[in-house]
C-alpha cells in the first residue's frame, strides 16, 4: 500500500544544491506537512507515494526557494520618487509604520514572483514586517536595529527585542537577529551589552559597514575595518555573525579567521566599485538585493548572474550561495537552502525556454544566463503554494497596485511641499 502524502511536484530537472550530482533529470519531491520527506526518481517515488496533488512541469528545473539574505524591503516605494527629485532618501515618509507595513507587503509579492522564499529584512519597523511574514506565510529573518536614532535609546531598543523574540520564538518561520548599525559602534560597552544579551538569547548578530550598506565607495574602508576589528575586539565577530557589506581584503581575513559569514549586494555596488565578491568556504558568502531604491528589486537571480561574472565563478555556484550560502548565512541551514529529505519544502520552480537550453553548457548556466525571474512559475513555502502558474495566491494584485499609487501620490505631493 503506498504512503499518503501532501504533495509531489514532477520537474524535469532538479537542482538539490546538494549531493555530488549537480543536476538530476525526471526526478520528484515528495512532501507532507510542510516537508521534504523524499527525493528521487519519479517513477519510484509515485509507486512508493500516493499524493493528493501532484505538480507536474514538464519544462521547468526546480531549485531550492532563494535566500534574499539582505534587503530593506519597505524602501521598494521609494522607486516612485525616481521622477521627483525633491524627494531624499531619508524622506519622513519612509520612517512611518504605515509606510514600512505597506511597502514590505508589496515588497513581499515583488520577492514571490522573483522566486524568493526567504528573507532578511532591515527596517526601523521590525514588527510590521513579523506581523507580515505571519500573515502572508513568507520565511522571514527580522532584523532589530542597534544604533539608529530613536528616542527610546540602548534600553529601549533591547527591551522592544526582547519583546519581539519572546512574541515569534515559537513561529518555526520567523526568527530575528541583531543589526549592529555603525552607530552601535562608538561605544564599545554598547557591544558588550548587545553580546550579552545576544548570549542570552542565542540571537545571531549582523554587522552593517556603512550607512549605504551596499555602496563602499560612500564610506571609508578604513573606518569599516574598524569595524570589524571592533566586532572582533568584543567578541561579537564569531560564527552566527554575519557581515554586510563589501569587505577589503583586511576586513575580509578577520572575517574568515572567526568563522563569520558574508552577505553581499553585488548589483547595488555597481554604481560605486564593481568588485568581485569574496567566496568564504562552507557556503559562507550570501547574496542579497540590497537596498530596492539602488539595486532596482528584488531579482536574486539577477544578483547571482551579476556574482558569476565579477567573480569569474560557474553558475552552479553562484545559484548555490543565492540558495544554501544565504540559508547558511541566517543560520537556517539546517531548515532550507536546499532540496533534501527533513527540511522544509521551500522550493521554487523556473521555467526554461526549450530552444535555449542546448546552446548552453547546463541547466544551472541555462537558469542564470537563459532565464531568471522572469521564468518563475511556481513557489512553496513548507509545502504551501504561493505562486502558482506565475499567479500569486494570498495577495490582491489590485490592491497593490492602488497603495502604490497611492504612496506615489503621497510622494509626489511631498515633492510638491
Amino acid at each position: 500500500m503506498r504512503e499518503p502524502a501532501d504533495l509531489q511536484i514532477e520537474p524535469r530537472w532538479l537542482l538539490s544544491m546538494t549531493g555530488p550530482a549537480p543536476v538530476l533529470e525526471d526526478h520528484a519531491v515528495v512532501i507532507d506537512s510542510g516537508r521534504i520527506v523524499a527525493v528521487g526518481e519519479r517513477a519510484g517515488l509515485s509507486a512508493r507515494y500516493a499524493a493528493r496533488e501532484v505538480v507536474r512541469r514538464d519544462g521547468h528545473v526546480l531549485l531550492p526557494g532563494l535566500v534574499n539574505a539582505h534587503t530593506r524591503a519597505s524602501r521598494t516605494l521609494l522607486r516612485a520618487a525616481s521622477p521627483y527629485p525633491g524627494i531624499p532618501s531619508s524622506t519622513a515618509l519612509a520612517r512611518e509604520a504605515d509606510f514600512a507595513r505597506d511597502g514590505t507587503r508589496l515588497a513581499f509579492a515583488l520577492m514571490l514572483r522573483a522566486g524568493i522564499t526567504c528573507v532578511a529584512d532591515l527596517s526601523p519597523h521590525p514588527e510590521e514586517t513579523a506581523r507580515l511574514a505571519a500573515q502572508t506565510g513568507m520565511r522571514a529573518c527580522i532584523a532589530l536595529p542597534i544604533g539608529a536614532e530613536t528616542p527610546e535609546g540602548l534600553t529601549g531598543q533591547l527591551a522592544r527585542a526582547e519583546r519581539l523574540w519572546d512574541q515569534y520564538r515559537s513561529d518555526a518561520r520567523i526568527t530575528l537577529f541583531f543589526a549592529l548599525l555603525p552607530e552601535a559602534f562608538a561605544h564599545e560597552a554598547t557591544l558588550t551589552r548587545v553580546r550579552r544579551v545576544a548570549d542570552e538569547l542565542d540571537a545571531p548578530v549582523a554587522l552593517c559597514l556603512g550607512p549605504a550598506l551596499e555602496v563602499p565607495e560612500v564610506r571609508d574602508a578604513g573606518a569599516a575595518a574598524s569595524l570589524v576589528a571592533q566586532a572582533a575586539h568584543t567578541g561579537l565577530l564569531r560564527p552566527g555573525c554575519a557581515v554586510i557589506g563589501s569587505p577589503g581584503p583586511q576586513e575580509l581575513e578577520l572575517i574568515a579567521r572567526h568563522g563569520a559569514t558574508l552577505i553581499a549586494c553585488p548589483r547595488a555596488s555597481l554604481g560605486a566599485r564593481p568588485a568581485a565578491v569574496a567566496l568564504l568556504e562552507s557556503d559562507r558568502t550570501a547574496l542579497g538585493s540590497g537596498d530596492p531604491e539602488a539595486a532596482g528589486g528584488f531579482d536574486l537571480l539577477a544578483e547571482a548572474r551579476t556574482a558569476a561574472q565579477l567573480s569569474h565563478i560557474g553558475a552552479a555556484r553562484a545559484l548555490r550561495m543565492a540558495t544554501l550560502g544565504g540559508a547558511t548565512a541566517l543560520g537556517l541551514q539546517a531548515r532550507t537552502g536546499s532540496i533534501e529529505p527533513g527540511k522544509a519544502a521551500d522550493l521554487c520552480c523556473v521555467a526554461l525556454e526549450p530552444l535555449s537550453v542546448g546552446s548552453f553548457a547546463g541547466i544551472a548556466d541555462a537558469l542564470l544566463f537563459g532565464s531568471g525571474a522572469q521564468g518563475v512559475s511556481d513557489v512553496f513555502i513548507a509545502g504551501r503554494p504561493l505562486l502558482r502558474e506565475q499567479a500569486l495566491l494570498g495577495f490582491d494584485p489590485a490592491e497593490l497596485e492602488r497603495t502604490a499609487r497611492q504612496w506615489r501620490e503621497r510622494l509626489r505631493l511631498t515633492a510638491a511641499a
